[in-house]
């Protein structure tokens, strides 16, 4: 294996998630730094795998990265794992990544699992266009500015969040989404007490106030992006004017393709707009 920093992805939970490539990584490492050493010493000793660890996190000096620049020099190979998987998604590690970079090193993502992007895959939400947008602020008036601010977004919307803050997040972004905009639990993905529920923002926010047992763990929150009325399956003004000029150049189901290229929207129901008006 090539000296290099690794970027390994390790289980959100079941610990049957890890990949056979991140445990050959691990166990060919000269160093694994960790966010926490106590939470991968415990993962590296399930799977027998015995290495040095060194913490590395946000807090950490710059004695800690020169350790691991160190042991990049020496050929070494250093693993950077997270507590829960695919480090950097919301943890620490970017400067890390940078500076190996800047000095030439060789950089290896070894995918895995992903809260954010588990989420996603069984939220029923559209993903063709999603936002991350991490932890939200802890206040709750920067917490509600952020929400309103991303009121119009059009992408489905992903967050994580504290469990001690889960019922005010939710009540904030019924007061910044509306009551009926569809989101997503996702608590405890992979684990025992797993749930998923999609619900309208405020059935959500009030099954969650009336269930403490949700209001614990790892939760992903994600939530629909506004819908307009092309998504809802009635043309907007704009839309409907550009499909008009462009069927006076082309034949209708040519302007159809094209406006169906540019927006997102099927072709069958541009196709079928412009007979329409014909009719």
């Amino acid at each position: 294996m090539e000296s290099g920093l690794y970027v390994v992805a390790t289980p959100i939970g079941n610990l049957g998630d890890i990949s056979q490539r991140a445990l050959a990584v691990m166990a060919a490492a000269d160093l694994v730094a960790a966010e926490d050493t106590r939470h991968t010493s415990r993962l590296l000793q399930h799977f027998n795998v015995d290495v040095p660890l060194q913490a590395y996190h946000d807090h950490s000096d710059a004695r800690a990265q020169a350790r691991i620049m160190a042991c990049l020099a020496a050929n070494g190979i250093v693993v950077l794992v997270s507590d829960a998987g695919t480090p950097l998604i919301s943890d620490p590690g970017y400067r890390l990544v940078r500076e190996a970079q800047q000095h030439g090193f060789r950089v290896v993502p070894i995918p895995g699992a992903c809260a954010a992007i588990a989420a996603l895959s069984a939220s029923g939400l559209p993903t063709d266009r999603f936002l991350f947008e991490g932890f939200l602020p802890a206040k709750a008036g920067a917490r509600a500015a952020r929400l309103q601010s991303l009121s119009a977004e059009t992408a489905t919307l992903v967050f994580y969040e504290a469990p001690h803050r889960v019922v005010e997040t939710l009540e904030a972004m019924v007061e910044a989404f509306g009551a009926d905009r569809e989101a997503l639990l996702a608590r405890e993905l992979t684990k025992t007490f797993e749930t998923l529920r999609r619900a309208p923002l405020a059935e959500l926010a009030a099954f969650v106030a009336a269930d403490s047992n949700q209001q614990r763990g790892e939760i992903v929150l994600a939530v629909s992006g506004q819908r307009g009325r092309d998504q809802e399956g009635e043309l907007s003004d704009e839309t409907a004017r550009l499909l008009q000029r462009l069927a006076v150049e082309l034949p209708a189901k040519r302007a159809a393709a094209v406006v169906a290229d540019l927006t997102g929207l099927r072709k069958k129901a541009l196709y079928d707009y412009l007979l329409g008006l014909k009719d």
